[in-house]
């Protein structure tokens, strides 16, 4: 059986907290952040977990864990 190769655009973008929640950086944070207000600037920043709608996605896409 050949092993199950990983879907290296969705590695790039979720990684794995240390208990081993998928976390993913949040949107709308990319660019054009000078016409933003500061309070939206700061409900983009940082990390949101993902959540287990997605768990069988995930871990189809990423079968080792990222």
């Amino acid at each position: 059986m050949p092993k199950m190769k990983t879907h290296k655009g969705a590695s790039k973008r979720i990684g794995f907290t240390g208990s081993g929640k998928p976390i993913h950086v949040m949107a709308w944070r990319g660019h054009h952040l000078e016409i933003k207000s500061q309070r939206r600037i700061r409900r983009y920043s940082g990390k949101a977990v993902l959540g287990s709608t997605h768990h069988n996605q995930i871990s189809r896409l990423l079968p080792y864990g990222g």
